[in-house]
């Protein structure tokens, strides 16, 4: 039974209100940046609510969903301090300018857990970004990445009908889909790519042991083929204190002066 002042998402309890869930989200957030350290006291309850401009029984609800999901310990007479927390996977990184072969070395190197497959006609969004026509069958597979047994992505990807009708869910659950691609005949030749950021809705945060609202990096990725043909349409979204995204940069000079370009940086060759 939910206590009063709080609410049930994503496996962690949160607290009611909206005024409280900011509270709790932005502490959450220094927590894991680390900009408030393990054993670290907290200012209190008084000078907490002055900061945020919002009142102590706010700031108490967010202490306590923070103290009830491990994040916080509290004591009468010691204060609230950052509860240490089990030694943290290292995050993984991926390089811009190396993406692909990161790829698939990534997908040997942590563990996939495949949350849904079917075969659907193809959003909007996704017939446009692959060429398709309008209604054209695609796979939509919903999986999750872990390191250490912690899950850092949420990865929902669209393989046109013509590809993915070789890749069954056994295969989504133990391969990269890269590697999934080609040995179904397709030539990958490039992949355009965005990064922004989002909220997690709840089916998110569950996947991946968050609170709704927790910040998220979201990526998008559409690869093609040697054709020019979108072979795969990818929406991942991504724990900011579990991975980032790397760009090398050199500083060139031409006619109009100096500036800084994408450094290519060779990679060597993954095991295949």
């Amino acid at each position: 039974m939910t206590e009063p002042g709080m609410q049930t998402g994503g496996g962690i309890r949160l607290p009611a209100g909206a005024k409280s869930r900011r509270v709790y989200l932005s502490l959450l957030e220094q927590i894991s940046a680390g900009r408030l350290e393990p054993s670290r006291k907290l200012p209190g309850e008084e000078q907490l609510a002055e900061d945020y401009g919002v009142s102590r029984v706010t700031v108490r609800r967010a202490l306590d969903a923070l103290a009830e999901n491990g994040f916080l310990s509290r004591r009468a007479g010691s204060g609230t301090r950052v509860r240490p927390r089990p030694s943290a996977p290292q995050p993984v990184t991926m390089d811009f300018s190396t993406l692909l072969p990161q790829l698939v070395e990534i997908g040997r190197s942590t563990e996939v857990r495949l949350l849904s497959s079917r075969m659907d006609a193809a959003p909007e969004h996704v017939a446009r970004a692959l060429g398709l026509a309008p209604g054209e069958a695609v796979q939509i597979a919903q999986r999750t990445r872990s390191i250490g047994g912690t899950a850092y992505s949420h990865l929902t990807t669209y393989v046109p009908s013509r590809i993915a009708a070789g890749i069954s869910d056994e295969d989504l659950s133990r391969e990269p889909l890269h590697v999934l691609l080609e040995r179904n005949g397709v030539q990958i030749a490039d992949a355009r790519q965005s990064v922004s950021a989002t909220l997690a809705g709840p089916e998110v945060a569950s996947a991946l042991g968050l609170p709704e609202g927790a910040a998220l990096l979201s990526l998008d990725r559409v690869v093609r083929d040697a054709t020019g043909r979108g072979v795969e349409c990818l929406t991942g979204l991504y724990r900011p204190d579990m991975f980032r995204l790397d760009m090398s940069l050199a500083r060139v000079e031409n006619g109009e002066g100096r500036h800084w370009e994408p450094a290519i940086t060779p990679l060597k060759e993954t095991p295949r």
